[in-house]
């Protein structure tokens, strides 16, 4: 049975006055992923946002054990907690990897590649939030086709962003799922559900960010609803290679499918101020191919 915000676990993992920044996405579906996960769990942080969340030595707002790694070895580090874990017989501790787009997409992909062959027994979750953030908001491969980054600032960035989505799930793991911190529960259940299930697990976090994408920090829940009611975002997991809708985007799928039109995403953020009509339209095409790939793999 799903959760409701009146089982929520009500402990608070995350005490205040962290360093994140104000409307911060990830500091929202940090919180939730603790509660899911509880006390035996130990992340690993490669150097991101996340590590500005933490503090510095000896000062921390966050009361789970964690280890700082490195850009490249998040997924290496965790694979080797979890293999020191098992070998001292302590099967109730859980692993996470929780890595930026960059640790994952780009610089991180080789050793969670790896640790996902050979379906290692950790948690690996991508806060997603389309950018270099910690560092100046560089262009990664997560960012979006027409969007406005620090090493893209005339022409905007002309790729479509990696689906990498389809690459985990070409590794055959357990669990994969997509969830955003504008639809708590979602997370929150999804993350309870992971936790019980042994092997590789991953999971993608859509994650705005205020500086980084250009909106007001009042806005942060809103710009993530959007993502899902565009179609831009869905959420949905894939379990033992079988997919299903979740939340909101099961919701819509349900009453008929009809997406809103995604330039009321783009025209709310300032990363997207030059983004051209060409490009909107080859975004919006390819939101709606793939809304209506998932549609069929739902029904079949």
């Amino acid at each position: 049975m799903s959760e409701t915000i009146f089982k929520v676990n009500e402990k608070e993992y995350i005490l205040p006055g962290n360093r994140a920044c104000q409307g911060c996405g990830l500091s929202l579906a940090y919180r939730y992923i603790l509660k899911a996960l509880r006390e035996n769990t130990i992340v690993g942080i490669p150097p991101s946002c996340l590590c500005v969340l933490h503090g510095l030595y000896p000062t921390t707002s966050v009361t789970v054990p964690a280890l700082n790694t490195t850009f490249a070895g998040n997924a290496a580090s965790a694979a080797g907690m979890a293999a020191g874990l098992r070998a001292l017989n302590k099967t109730d501790i859980t692993v996470l990897a929780l890595s930026g787009d960059g640790g994952t997409y780009d610089i991180g992909i080789q050793s969670l590649s790896g640790a996902a062959e050979r379906n290692t027994d950790f948690i690996f979750a991508c806060y997603d939030n389309e950018a270099y953030m910690n560092t100046g908001t560089q262009r990664s491969g997560a960012t979006p086709l027409g969007a406005l980054t620090s090493t893209t600032p005339i022409l905007t960035k002309q790729d479509p962003k990696k689906d990498f989505l389809k690459i985990m799930e070409a590794h055959h793991i357990p669990y994969l799922a997509t969830v955003s911190p504008a639809y708590p529960i979602d997370l929150y259940d999804k993350f309870v559900k992971a936790k019980k299930i042994r092997g590789t697990r991953y999971i993608q976090i859509d994650t705005p960010c205020p500086p980084g994408w250009g909106y007001p920090t009042k806005d942060t829940v809103r710009i993530g609803q959007l993502a899902v009611e565009t179609g831009l975002f869905i959420l949905f997991e894939i379990e033992d290679g079988r997919f299903r809708f979740t939340g909101r985007s099961k919701t819509m799928a349900e009453r008929g499918g009809k997406l809103l039109p995604l330039v009321g995403y783009v025209e709310r953020q300032s990363r997207f101020r030059k983004m051209s009509m060409e490009q909107l339209g080859t975004l919006q095409a390819w939101v709606n191919g793939r809304w209506e790939e998932c549609l069929k793999r739902a029904e079949g």
